[in-house]
């Protein structure tokens, strides 16, 4: 299909009341690794996020990367074991994450931003002490909850201009390393930074009331919905923790909160500025 002038000038002319409403807000974008799924997307995506700065959103990503990670430990020779979602973290797997994380996937996607126009800052949850965690559990190992967010590093890279990438890690007092759930750290960053938009890119379409129905799928949650969705077993298994943290969000602060499916191309410029959206967007009550 080819677009005429007059067709490319309507879209652009349709997004301006949605580009007005963004332009200067923080929008935290949580980048799944299992939405990592080819270089070709990976390359759509920081297009689009650079996009997003130039039009005057100021953008952090945060970044996951479980199969890159998984990957990695499965070469070296060790089992990757997981419960209840989470991958249990020896001391010798704490130093892969922290590897793979801060270097592989990190710099990639500095790299990549460059390479399409962008000015990003490749940081950790290290850095600056942005966050420091506890154990959750002994048997997780070096699984951390987030028990503080310093925010001001943040603050200091997007003031200057640049968007900040950050990798899925933090500290605590003894210099122990801790591996963080993506969706928990972009959270706690997003509340951090008053964000009006935390944006979760997975590997789902969103919410469906069947699973197996695309077009069941939910627009809006309020968040007192959401237990009525876990007894009702419309919201399962490893999606219970991932729409906690969207609650988490939305209750403390942040206007709305969207799952979305990173698979899809420029799946955050549809979302974000259409008026139709593609996945499912969390807020703590409708206006009424």
């Amino acid at each position: 299909m080819r677009f005429s002038n007059n067709d490319r000038a309507k879209v652009l002319i349709e997004a301006l009341p949605s580009i007005k409403k963004y332009s200067g807000k923080t929008v935290v974008i949580k980048y799944g690794g299992n939405a990592m799924i080819s270089e070709e997307l990976k390359d759509a995506v920081m297009g689009d996020i650079v996009l997003l700065a130039l039009i005057g959103i100021r953008v952090v990503l945060v970044h996951g990367g479980g199969p890159d990670i998984s990957n990695t430990i499965k070469t070296m020779g060790k089992e990757t074991k997981f419960i209840n979602g989470l991958r249990v973290t020896d001391a010798e797997t704490a130093e892969i994450v922290e590897m793979v994380l801060c270097g592989k996937v990190n710099k990639g996607l500095v790299n990549i931003i460059g390479n399409k126009g962008g000015k990003a800052v490749g940081i950790s949850g290290v850095d600056g002490q942005l966050l420091k965690a506890t154990f959750i559990d002994k048997e997780l190992g070096f699984v951390g909850e987030v028990s503080e967010v310093n925010i001001e590093l943040v603050e200091n890279i997007l003031d200057s201009g640049y968007i900040p990438v950050i990798s899925t890690i933090a500290c605590d007092d003894d210099g122990n390393i801790f591996n963080i759930n993506a969706d928990t750290a972009a959270a706690k960053i997003a509340i951090a930074l008053k964000a009006e938009a935390l944006i979760s890119m997975t590997d789902i379409v969103g919410l469906l009331r069947d699973r197996y129905d695309t077009d069941s799928l939910i627009k809006v949650v309020e968040a007192s919905e959401v237990q009525g969705l876990i007894d009702d077993e419309i919201v399962t298994g490893g999606m219970i923790p991932k729409v906690g943290c969207c609650v988490d969000a939305v209750n403390n602060g942040v206007k709305k909160v969207f799952i979305i499916d990173g698979r899809m191309p420029h799946s955050i410029l549809v979302e974000l500025l259409t008026d139709e959206g593609i996945g499912t967007m969390f807020v703590k009550e409708l206006e009424k």
